[in-house]
């Protein structure tokens, strides 16, 4: 099991946050679409080459983002990473994988 979490614009939190969970994330027992989430200020500077959804080149952007967190089974995680990213509208998204621990019995 894994825990992925990303950051994105209000804009397109539910639209990422379905694609993720329509690639199997978000699911806990009897239960789907099950995330946490949080209201935070992101931060950035686009550099030379860049092509930014938001802000310009070489100026510090800062942008009210969402922190999203949820679930993946071992077998989607791949398919929840490459569904949020392909709908995501940054250039290149904030996000990380964490692999969960189990507990021993």
């Amino acid at each position: 099991m894994y825990k992925l979490a990303f950051y994105v614009p209000e804009s397109h939190l539910e639209s990422v946050k379905a694609a993720a969970f329509a690639a199997g994330a978000g699911r806990i027992g009897d239960y789907d679409h099950c995330c946490w989430q949080v209201l935070g200020e992101g931060q950035f500077r686009p550099l030379q080459g860049a092509n930014p959804f938001i802000g310009e080149q070489g100026a510090v952007e800062k942008v009210a983002e969402y922190r999203v967190e949820m679930v993946c089974a071992d077998d989607c995680a791949r398919a929840a990473v490459e569904a949020m990213v392909a709908a995501h509208p940054y250039e290149e998204p904030a996000w990380d994988l964490i692999a969960m621990a189990e507990l021993p019995a």
